[in-house]
């Protein structure tokens, strides 16, 4: 069975919606360990009102934090501290998504990272959109990954760019699964499509 987890190059990426899109394509279950405000429409919440599929199973997240801030300070301001070690996969017999929270290296705490976070038999997808400054943030974050050997891959999000996407591309090595373009809306319909387009890849990894 797959674990994807599922990152992004800084916040406001697209994560959740590649998420969607995943536990769509693969009927997975969905899973995000730590979040941080919006706690009456998370990113879980997100997620179910989007896939179509009655297979998929949203898990519960093992921190839910009030303020919408890095979690090491979201979760000082709650008054507790994030054990990562304390951080257990839901049990299921499916493919599972896991969708990290924020950037790679977002702290968890004065130690942990989200990277830390990331098992050694996950495949990692890696959530790229354009914009100024994103080559050297696309390439950092596969490069950590990369040095730790996990198996990585890139997912573009929003207008297509190709000579920022074909450098990093050549500079990483990694796979692009493809693309998600800008979208008036994401409702299910639209992740559906995308899943149809995506499983092929996504089932190759």
């Amino acid at each position: 069975m797959y674990r994807i987890f599922v990152t992004g190059i800084s916040t406001k990426v697209g994560k959740t919606m590649v998420s969607a899109i995943i536990a769509e394509a693969l009927e997975a279950d969905y899973w995000k360990p730590v979040h941080a405000g919006e706690l009456d429409n998370t990113d879980s919440h997100k997620v179910a009102r989007l896939i179509s599929n009655s297979t998929s199973k949203i898990h519960p997240s093992d921190y839910e934090l009030n303020t919408p801030m890095s979690p090491h300070a979201a979760a000082e301001i709650d008054g507790i501290t994030i054990d990562v070690n304390g951080i257990y996969e839901p049990g299921t017999e499916n493919h599972l998504v896991i969708e990290g929270t924020g950037g790679l290296l977002v702290p968890m705490n004065d130690n942990d990272t989200v990277l830390d976070m990331i098992l050694p038999n996950y495949k990692v997808i890696v959530v790229s959109r354009h914009y100024l400054g994103s080559i050297n943030h696309t390439l950092l974050t596969v490069n950590w990954l990369q040095l730790k050997g996990y198996d990585v891959s890139l997912i573009f999000s929003g207008d297509e760019n190709p000579t920022t996407e074909s450098i990093i591309l050549k500079k990483t090595g990694v796979k692009s699964l493809g693309r998600i373009s800008e979208e008036e809306t994401f409702d299910k319909a639209v992740i559906k499509k995308y899943a149809d387009q995506l499983r092929p890849a996504l089932l190759s990894l």
